[in-house]
C-alpha cells in the first residue's frame, strides 16, 4: 500500500465535472510531480487530497486510512499540508506569525520549527517582523512553504510554487525541496513547467482535461510522449 493514493477519484463544481477517475500514488520518501496545462485539473486534485473538496471516503487513502470524505482541518492533523496556489498569506500577520499559524493545525514534534525554517530561508528571519504580504513574491512563497512545514507533515502538497516568479527565485525555491525530502517528508509538486518538474521528481503524472494521460519516471518518458500527454496527440 502506498503512503498516499487516490482510487477512481472524481470531483465536481456544481454540474461541472473536473476530475474523471484519477488514480495516483505517492510512496514513502518519494517526490511526485503532477504536470499539465492550465485547467487540466491539477489544482482540483490538490484541493481534493487536502480536504478542501470532499469525496467518497475510499477515493483517497493515506497510511491505510480512508480520508476522501475528511475535512481540511482533519487532513492537516493526519499529516498532509498544502502550499496553496497564490500563497494565501494572512495580510494582517507578520512573517513569523504566518509561520506560527502553520504549527497550530497539528501538534507533533519534528524537525521543522521556526529555527529550521529560518535556516532554510534566511531572508525570512531578517524580515520576520514585516507583514507577510509586504514581501516579494518569492519571499511570500518561502513563507507559504515554511508555514506548511511547521505542522511537520508526512506529505507536503505544493501547488504551482513557481507561478509568476523570476527564474532565479524559482531556482532558490526548488533548491529547498531536496532538503525537505531528506527530512522525511514525501512531496507532491504541481507544475506547469515541465522541465522544472522533471528535475525534482522520482515519478511524473501528466493530466489533461481532468484525466491522467501519462505516468512514469522522468528517465523513462520521451519528449514526444510528454508533449502528447500534455497537449494531446496531433490529429
Amino acid at each position: 500500500m502506498a503512503l498516499l493514493q487516490t482510487d477512481n477519484l472524481t470531483a465536481h463544481y456544481g454540474d461541472f465535472q473536473a476530475l474523471f477517475g484519477v488514480d495516483i500514488r505517492l510512496e514513502e520518501g518519494e517526490t511526485v510531480a503532477i504536470i499539465g496545462a492550465n485547467g487540466a485539473g491539477k489544482t482540483t486534485l490538490m484541493r481534493s487530497i487536502s480536504g478542501v473538496l470532499t469525496n467518497r471516503a475510499d477515493a483517497i487513502t493515506f497510511e491505510n486510512d480512508r480520508i476522501g470524505s475528511a475535512h481540511a482541518a482533519d487532513i492537516v492533523k493526519k499529516g498532509i499540508a498544502m502550499v496553496p496556489e497564490g500563497r494565501k498569506l494572512f495580510p494582517s500577520l507578520s512573517v513569523e506569525e504566518n509561520l506560527l499559524i502553520g504549527a497550530h493545525g497539528r501538534k507533533v514534534t519534528g524537525i521543522w520549527t521556526l529555527e529550521t525554517v529560518y535556516e532554510m530561508f534566511p531572508v525570512l528571519k531578517e524580515r520576520r517582523l514585516n507583514p507577510g504580504t509586504a514581501l516579494s513574491g518569492g519571499q511570500q512563497q518561502m513563507v507559504a512553504i515554511g508555514r506548511a512545514l511547521m505542522s511537520n507533515p508526512r506529505v507536503l502538497l505544493c501547488d504551482e510554487i513557481s507561478l509568476g516568479l523570476a527564474p532565479v527565485i524559482i531556482r532558490d525555491i526548488y533548491a529547498a525541496l531536496p532538503k525537505i525530502k531528506a527530512s522525511g517528508t514525501s512531496i507532491v509538486v504541481v507544475e506547469q513547467d515541465i522541465g522544472q518538474a522533471l528535475k525534482v521528481a522520482d515519478r511524473v503524472y501528466c493530466m489533461m482535461e481532468g484525466r491522467i494521460t501519462l505516468e512514469g519516471a522522468p528517465s523513462d518518458l520521451s519528449r514526444d510522449a510528454i508533449h502528447n500527454a500534455y497537449f494531446g496527440a496531433a490529429a
